[in-house]
């Protein structure tokens, strides 16, 4: 998948919107991992953490989107990067207990680290601007 980034020709709903999608593609390609896993207690409890995880990075990105404050925002981003480590423990632990071959999971695990470094960027900016003073 092509690397989003923040483009003068983007605004910052539709750059946000590309960056929903991008988290909703990343939740269904855990979801077939997930349903390729083996049918043993192993594949099983791997399967069961990474589907909750895997799949909670979109919509906590949605609900970041809708933050009522800057501190809000900061918060529920602080969710998706926590959402987005634990996946990609789980899909290494996959490869390394042999559940499915480095091969296949490997673009994923690219994917999740490449989210976890612009949601990392964008705590980090949320914090370093200055709030915006209310006029009286």
């Amino acid at each position: 998948m092509e690397e989003l980034k923040m483009d003068q020709r983007l605004t910052k709903l539709d750059w946000a919107d590309a960056m929903e999608d991008r988290f909703i593609e990343f939740a269904s390609r855990v979801c077939e991992v997930v349903e390729s896993l083996p049918d043993n207690r192993k594949g099983r409890h791997i399967a069961g953490q990474m589907i909750r995880s895997g799949t909670s990075p979109a919509p906590n990105y949605a609900e970041a989107c809708a933050a009522e404050s800057r501190a809000d925002f900061v918060h529920k981003l602080g969710i998706v990067l926590k959402e987005l480590r634990e996946t990609r423990e789980w899909l290494k632990l996959a490869i390394r207990s042999k559940c499915l071959p480095a091969k296949r999971l490997q673009p994923l695990i690219d994917e999740c680290t490449e989210l976890m470094n612009i949601t990392g960027k964008l705590i980090t900016t949320a914090k370093a601007v200055e709030p915006t003073k209310k006029r009286r």
